[in-house]
Order: structure tokens, then sequence, then C-alpha cells
């Protein structure tokens, strides 16, 4: 009964956990992306995105919630709150590999499509973002592999995820209920450094440059 009970609350919790990771991880991407490629034509922009989300990248994440909770709206307990730090945290490693994705394409790659005719938009979409696209890629997987870790302190303030098993277990000196949400949380990490690391390897590989 206790078995089919912890199995029960480990598949409930995983679920949440993807749940938290996936949008968190989405829109880190749609932000950090966006934001990196209009850094790359704004390096004030550039400058001040890169450095804020380094600065947030560096506060401890309970006292990130700490500062979270007390703001209207947005703030608060449960996971909304959770969901909100774990995007701040995704957005560093999105934002910078967009940055040098971007900056490293090769000048000839930007005169060539330039003496083509191509618009800023063209450039962008057709030789910039698929050439940065395996850098990009490789950020998007950092954040999603560290988001996975990050995602168990959301227990904390009631964000639910894997961390309810493993704050459960070290209240009540459990290293049952610890590793019923450790592992499950490792796995998974695994499993996404796994299947995110196929698919840059496919861009990387499966990439033959601009056509212009």
């Amino acid at each position: 009964m206790i078995w089919r009970s912890l199995l029960r609350d480990i598949g409930v919790l995983t679920a949440e956990h993807i749940f938290l990771v996936g949008i968190a991880c989405l829109v880190a991407t749609v932000v950090g992306v966006a934001l990196g490629i209009a850094g790359t034509r704004n390096p004030r922009l550039r400058s001040v995105s890169l450095t804020v989300a380094s600065i947030l990248q560096t506060i401890p994440s309970l006292a990130l919630f700490g500062f979270l909770i007390p703001i209207p709206i947005i703030g608060g307990i449960g996971m909304h709150t959770a969901i909100l730090c774990l995007i701040l945290y995704a957005l560093l490693p999105v934002l910078r590999n967009t940055v040098v994705g971007i900056s490293e394409v090769d000048a000839p790659a930007r005169e060539a499509a330039v003496a083509m005719g191509m618009t800023g938009q063209e450039l962008l979409r057709f030789v910039e973002l698929p050439l940065a696209a395996p850098t990009i890629m490789a950020g998007i997987r950092t954040a999603v592999v560290t988001t996975i870790g990050t995602a168990t302190i959301a227990a904390v303030i009631g964000g639910g995820g894997l961390g309810v098993l493993i704050f459960r277990g070290v209240a009540s000196v459990d290293t049952l209920s610890i590793l019923a949400g450790a592992i499950p949380a490792a796995l998974l990490a695994i499993a996404a450094d796994g299947v995110l690391n196929w698919v840059e390897r496919r861009i990387r590989t499966g990439r033959s440059g601009p056509r212009v």
C-alpha cells in the first residue's frame, strides 16, 4: 500500500516537474532568443541584458523566491512564482548563446547575402539564424538540464514538482522519499540532455550553410 501510494506520488509530481520545466524553458527560450537577436543589433541592449541575466543567475534560488513573493500579481505562493523564478534562471544560457552564435557568423556569409540584395530580416532568417542554430540549441540544452535540477526548489513555495518528495524526506529523515524525488529528477535531466544533444548534433551535421 505504501509503495503504491509512493509510486502514485512520483507519477503526479513528475508530471508537475515536467510542466514547470517545460513552461519555464519555453518562455526563457522565446525571450532569450528575441533579446539575443536584438542585442546583436544594439550593443547597449546586449550589455545590459547580459549583465542583468548574469546577476540573476548568481542570486540563490531561495533568496530569489523571497524577492518575488511580496510582489503584487506576479508574486505570492504557488506554481506561478516558481515558474517565473525558473524562467529568470534559464534565461542566461539561451541569451548568451544566441548573442554568441549570431555574432560569430562569418563576415563573408553576411557580405554575400547583402550583395544578393537580402534585407536585414532576410539576412537574419536565411543566414544568421541557420548558422547560429547549433550554438543556440546548446544554450537551450544547458538551460533545460539545469532547470530540471533547480525546479526541485519550487516545492518550498508550494510550486509542486519532485522537490516535494525530497523536502518531505528531509523533514521526516526518510531516505526513501528523498531518493523517490532525486532519482526521477536525475533521470529526467539525463533523458533531456540525451535528446537535446541528439537534436544539437542533427542540426550541426545537417547544416549546409546559407543558400545565397
